[in-house]
């Protein structure tokens, strides 16, 4: 008899807590889960975008819940109001992206320390610390869960500064630090807790078509140039590419991979 491998993809009957839904990847990550069977939560502070994703899904199994963890101490309680109201996920995706206003004012050259630290609560300290906090609810309750926390190649690899030369973006020294940092952590939580069958990994993905932060819109074209140069497959990421490799580790395909940085970057990192 011949086994369906297909079936291991299922989410049927799981549920999936996603922080950060509403975001680039964050929102094709449900579109995923969804189109596996997951019953989906999805937490963010876009009130806009959340209420556009209960329109699309109005008939599956979707819930939007606004989550604003500017304030790590309210958002904790908050984290710990939905595990109670919604129960414990089977998955738990952290792809949140939250920075401050001057964010762009992170490189060598213009960072500062206030700036640092602040950017350090509100992504690293936060990221880390409600993976943490889903870890010890699946623990709690015997559940053989799959943590999935978001880094990135510059949390792998140092910044590649050739691809900024003659575009107004710079090199973000922050940036590094936080995504390093989860990346690292992510591979801790699966040391510490696989004893009680709970995965966590990391995925790590390289630059995405419409990944941009800050009041532009639009990536520059220059930068564009520069980095599809220097990938081994000559072009940007697409974030369903990035959505799938989340079902892929949600999912019981993924039963015997845990502390991995799954990642997605067309090569980036291979050269």
């Amino acid at each position: 008899m011949i086994k369906n491998y297909l079936d291991k993809f299922s989410l049927k009957n799981k549920k999936a807590f996603i922080i950060g839904g509403c975001g680039l990847i964050g929102s094709e990550i449900c579109e995923a889960m969804i189109s596996a069977s997951a019953e989906v939560f999805v937490f963010d502070n876009d009130k806009k975008k959340g209420n556009l994703l209960l329109k699309k899904y109005n008939k599956k199994k979707f819930y939007y819940n606004y989550f604003d963890f500017s304030d790590l101490k309210k958002a904790d309680k908050k984290m710990n109001f939905f595990f109670k109201k919604f129960g414990c996920p089977d998955i738990f995706i952290n792809c949140s992206y939250p920075t401050t206003k001057d964010w762009k004012f992170s490189s060598f050259k213009e960072n500062s320390l206030s700036r640092l630290r602040r950017n350090i609560d509100i992504h690293l300290n936060s990221h880390t610390w409600f993976s943490y906090r889903a870890c010890e609810v699946m623990k709690r309750k015997k559940k053989k869960g799959s943590v999935i926390m978001f880094g990135s190649i510059y949390g792998l690899v140092g910044q590649n500064n050739s691809i900024y030369e003659k575009t107004n973006i710079k090199e973000n020294m922050n940036y590094s630090i936080i995504k390093g940092g989860i990346v690292n952590f992510s591979k801790q939580l699966a040391s510490y807790y696989g004893k009680y069958r709970i995965r966590v990994n990391s995925i790590c993905p390289g630059g995405l078509i419409g990944h941009t932060k800050g009041k532009s819109k639009t990536q520059d074209k220059i930068f564009l140039k520069n980095y599809i140069k220097n990938c081994p497959l000559k072009r940007l990421g697409k974030a369903e590419e990035v959505a799938s490799s989340a079902l892929f580790l949600g999912s019981d395909a993924s039963s015997y991979i845990t502390g991995t940085s799954f990642i997605v970057d067309g090569g980036w990192t291979a050269i």
